[in-house]
Formats: structure tokens, C-alpha cells, sequence
């Protein structure tokens, strides 16, 4: 089992890593607290489940250029989301998979296959403190994992106590390999606002192609195209604001809100990004297109609850693994990978 001195050591910081987990802080948008919580929530909660951790268990949100990480004793691992060419110890590991770590082993990153954003699970979770009841980093208000900041170089993550890590190794989960085709329309439902828009800006939102610019965060993704024309001033009264809420402000490019969106805004609102699509834009990069599509409340929540279905069905490498586990019981390992 993970056990005293079960630490992540970081190496190497990467672009940006940060503990995140699969809720955040939805429940205090009331009181001006931004959610936070995992960009993709899915690939969070599927690296999780590859570990037998809970699904809001606390894990790492790897954007683009991984770490490099040490592991000090021996831990169950998996990645879910972007493909960031893993290594451990030179072995390739491949997202969707769970795998073992021995103690001393190091996790490295490589090119970017696929995706932005890769989470890395490990069997019991990061021990961090929780801060209104999340375990989330919130970069802008600098509290919870690591007091809301990056991880550094350096920095040594306790890693929650897990029992029989070897038995949350050989699963393999499909749902956390995917991170969907760049070019996938993203769907969208009417937003309060859509009558302060000429009828040729809302055909244009769903017609025309958007780029992710380079001002794109976990806040949110600026959007250029086509301009689309208010009819009377963008402002509105301020109004909360529910994650994926497309804005437009008077210079007529979206803006779509992500994980760390502001609780309130004042931009007129004409369309917002169903829940189950979200992660679509959350594993694209700046320089990539956006195309979106009206849907239906009722397609929206069937989308919602096939993504929340396909975490389920988790499939077991059973004949790789059996000898790695009767020589944790005592014998000599035959055909394992490590």
C-alpha cells in the first residue's frame, strides 16, 4: 500500500500542472467564488476511476508540457485525456490505461499527440488540504492544492494511503483515451440574450469558423471570426454566469467561459456550450477551430449522461498482471512489464 513517505516528487514543473479535482466549487458562485475543478471533468473523473480512487479524488492537471515526476514509493497510475507521450522509466503509458510505478520511478512527458490537457490519477489521491470543500487550485484566488499555484520544482505532493495497488493496475477504460476529434462541432443552447443580436449574427455564431487565440486560459477561450452585430449596446445588467457561457462584448468576438470563469458579467450572452461538450474545448489549443451547433435541452441532457456512462465500463488485463500480483504476494514475477 501507498504508506508513510508516499510523496510525488516534481522534478520538472512543465507549462502549467495544477491539483484540480472533478467538481471544484459550483455550490459558491453566489458568494463570488469561481468553481475551478478539472477543465475536462470527464478525463478527471475516468483517470480516477482507472485507480479506484473517487471520482472527485484529488489528481493533477497536466496542460500541454508535462512534469517530470519522481514517485517515492510504489504507486497505481493512470492518465486520461490528452496524450502527451508518458514515460515511465523510458516505458512508453499510454492514457486509458492504469499502470504500476515502482518506488524511485520516474514519470516523464514528451510531444503532444493528441489533446491539451492529460490528468494524472495515482491509487489513494494527492493528500492536500481541502479549502470550501474542494481540493481544487484556484491560479487567480491562491488557495486549496498548493495554495492555488503551480507546481514547482521541488515541490513534494503526499499521495493518500491506497491498499493492493497492484490489483488497480492492467485496467483499461476508453472513455479516458478520448479526447475527441479537433475538428467535432461543439453544441451550444440559446442563451438569455438573444435578441440583442441582428438574426444574421446568431446564424453566423453557428455558421462561421472560430479561432482559439492566443488569450485563452482556464478563465476562458477568446474566440475571432466573423464580427457578430449587437442591436443596441453589448452591456446588460450583470447576470451569474453557468460554465460555458458564450459572451460577446461590444467588439463582437465570443468569449467562452472554462473552469475558472468569473461567477458574474456584464456581456450579453447569446449562447452557452452544453455541459457534455465543454471538454471538446478544453483539450484544444490556441490556432485551433471552433464550430458550433444549435441543440435542444432534451439532446443536451442525453449527451450529459452518455458521457457520465461511458465511465463505467472498465475492462481488465487480467493474464499481464497475474504474475506481477502472486509476486507481490511472495513469488517471482513471470511476464511482467516491470
Amino acid at each position: 500500500m501507498n504508506g508513510e513517505g508516499a510523496w510525488l516528487e516534481v522534478l520538472a514543473p512543465g507549462l502549467l500542472t495544477t491539483v484540480q479535482d472533478t467538481r471544484g466549487r459550483p455550490d459558491l458562485a453566489r458568494y463570488g467564488v469561481p468553481a475551478a475543478g478539472a477543465m475536462d471533468p470527464f478525463a478527471a473523473a475516468a483517470a480516477n476511476a482507472l485507480v479506484g480512487n473517487e471520482p472527485d479524488a484529488a489528481l493533477l492537471e497536466i496542460t500541454v508540457v508535462g512534469p517530470t515526476l519522481r514517485f517515492t514509493t510504489q504507486v497505481a497510475l493512470a492518465l486520461a485525456g490528452a496524450d502527451l507521450s508518458a514515460t515511465v522509466d523510458g516505458q512508453s503509458v499510454s492514457p486509458g490505461w492504469s499502470w504500476l510505478a515502482r518506488a524511485g520511478s520516474t514519470l516523464s512527458f514528451g510531444d503532444r499527440r493528441s489533446g491539451a490537457r492529460a490528468y494524472l490519477a495515482c491509487a489513494g489521491g494527492l493528500d492536500v488540504p481541502a479549502v470550501l470543500g474542494s481540493r481544487a487550485a484556484d491560479v487567480r484566488a491562491g488557495f486549496s492544492g498548493l495554495a492555488g499555484r503551480a507546481v514547482r520544482s521541488g515541490d513534494r505532493l503526499p499521495l493518500r494511503p491506497a491498499l493492493d495497488v497492484v490489483s488497480r493496475c492492467g485496467r483499461y477504460l476508453a472513455a479516458a483515451a478520448a479526447t475527441g476529434d479537433s475538428r467535432q462541432t461543439v453544441r451550444v443552447l440559446p442563451g438569455p440574450h438573444v435578441d440583442r443580436f441582428h438574426s444574421d449574427a446568431l446564424a453566423d455564431l453557428c455558421e462561421a469558423e472560430w479561432t482559439i487565440t492566443d488569450q485563452a486560459d482556464r478563465m476562458g477561450y477568446r474566440l475571432a471570426g466573423p464580427r457578430l452585430r449587437h442591436v443596441g449596446p453589448a452591456d446588460v445588467a450583470s447576470l451569474g454566469l453557468p460554465l460555458g457561457s458564450v459572451q460577446v462584448p461590444g467588439n463582437g468576438q465570443p468569449i467562452v467561459l472554462l473552469a475558472d470563469h468569473q461567477p458574474t458579467g456584464g456581456y450579453t450572452v447569446p449562447a452557452c456550450v452544453i455541459r457534455a461538450d465543454v471538454p471538446l474545448l478544453a483539450q484544444r489549443v490556441p490556432g485551433d477551430i471552433v464550430r458550433f451547433a444549435w441543440t435542444t435541452p432534451a439532446e443536451a441532457q442525453a449527451a450529459l449522461r452518455a458521457r457520465y456512462a461511458a465511465l463505467q465500463p472498465l475492462e481488465h488485463d487480467t493474464t499481464t498482471w497475474a504474475g506481477l500480483r502472486w509476486a507481490e504476494s511472495g513469488g517471482q514475477a513471470v511476464g511482467s512489464r516491470y
